[in-house]
């Protein structure tokens, strides 16, 4: 295994030290090194937004912290959910008053530790509401939503729930413009190669089968067969209008990315439907797997409203960062 590291067992701790080094501007940490926050939360008047999750994905989550984003990010080991207290003390960094939202992935350990930190919260007056996202595809039938998992749809989901609480909604307005993300919004991958968590040492390929197990194609044919995947699901059809994230895992060459956006964009075209915003880049990995996912949120005119807004963080800058 060639990593640039110390010892894999503490590459989480090491990486925390380095990323609020490198990121004072936006960032800030707390008593709990397990927790990031945004420098200015808690930010009077506004509602907190609060996210979480397991390492190894950056720049999720740590890197969605930010202004009109996330305010604050309970941090796991790689792959691994937040601890309960992480997500508590997260809640308690960010609380100004107003409610706090946590929008998070599908997953069984970020799912029960959120309940039990929503609990303890309660328990000191903090009002918080949750937003589950199940953007992913291939991960459950779309007869059975609660079983689908959170991918790369969570930026959007951020993205949109940090804006309207940024322009002063309520706690109900934030959860409602979050959900609408998720519901509007499907995501899929292809997985080419496997990444090697650094504990471990190994190639760790146990990735869930998804749809299939095929040949490599072209990045165009890649493309056409992620869209055949998505499209039907919500459905989007002609006359959408729609935001399309693409997003490498960690090892896919940013070129190799507009390759498949290229296609992606053509494909959408011919089929009558606009691109309002795309996003091509690193914004959802999975240590240094190779591969990518694709993400379209069909919106509405509050949807491009909450995209429009400036919002500042290392993994997502648009407009400044006061």
């Amino acid at each position: 295994m060639q990593r640039i590291i110390n010892n894999p067992d503490f590459v989480v701790e090491d990486m925390l030290k380095g990323f609020f080094k490198a990121h004072r501007d936006i960032v800030a940490s707390t008593n709990n090194p397990r927790v990031v926050k945004y420098k200015y939360a808690p930010v009077k008047g506004k509602v907190g937004i609060v996210t979480g999750g397991g390492s190894g994905h950056k720049p999720a989550f740590a890197g969605y912290v930010g202004k009109n984003l996330v305010d604050a990010v309970a941090v796991g080991e790689i792959f691994s959910s937040p601890t309960a207290k992480s997500f508590y003390d997260a809640i308690k960094e960010v609380d100004a008053g107003q409610g706090v939202a946590v929008l998070f992935g599908n997953y069984a350990g970020d799912t029960r530790n959120v309940r039990m930190a929503k609990e303890e919260a309660e328990d000191d007056g903090i009002v918080v509401k949750t937003v589950l996202a199940n953007d992913d595809v291939p991960s459950g039938p779309k007869d059975q939503p609660q079983k689908r998992r959170g991918v790369a749809g969570e930026v959007f989901m951020w993205k949109v729930g940090g804006a309207k609480a940024g322009l002063g909604g309520s706690l109900d307005e934030v959860i409602a413009a979050a959900q609408k993300a998720i519901d509007n919004n499907r995501s899929v991958g292809i997985g080419l190669a496997p990444c090697t968590i650094p504990a471990n040492g190994r190639p760790n390929f146990l990735i869930e089968p998804g749809i299939r197990v095929q040949k490599l194609e072209t990045a165009d044919k890649m493309a056409e067969m992620c869209l055949d995947i998505i499209l039907p699901d919500l459905p989007f059809g002609k006359g959408d209008e729609v935001a399309v994230l693409v997003s490498g895992l960690g090892a896919t060459p940013v070129m190799e990315q507009y390759i498949f956006f290229n296609r992606v964009a053509e494909v959408l075209e011919e089929k009558g439907m606009k691109m309002y915003k795309p996003y091509v880049g690193n914004y959802f990995t999975s240590l240094e797997m190779m591969g990518i996912t694709l993400t379209i949120m069909k919106l509405d005119e509050e949807l491009k409203t909450l995209l429009d807004v400036d919002a500042y963080s290392m993994g997502f800058k648009q407009g400044s960062a006061q």
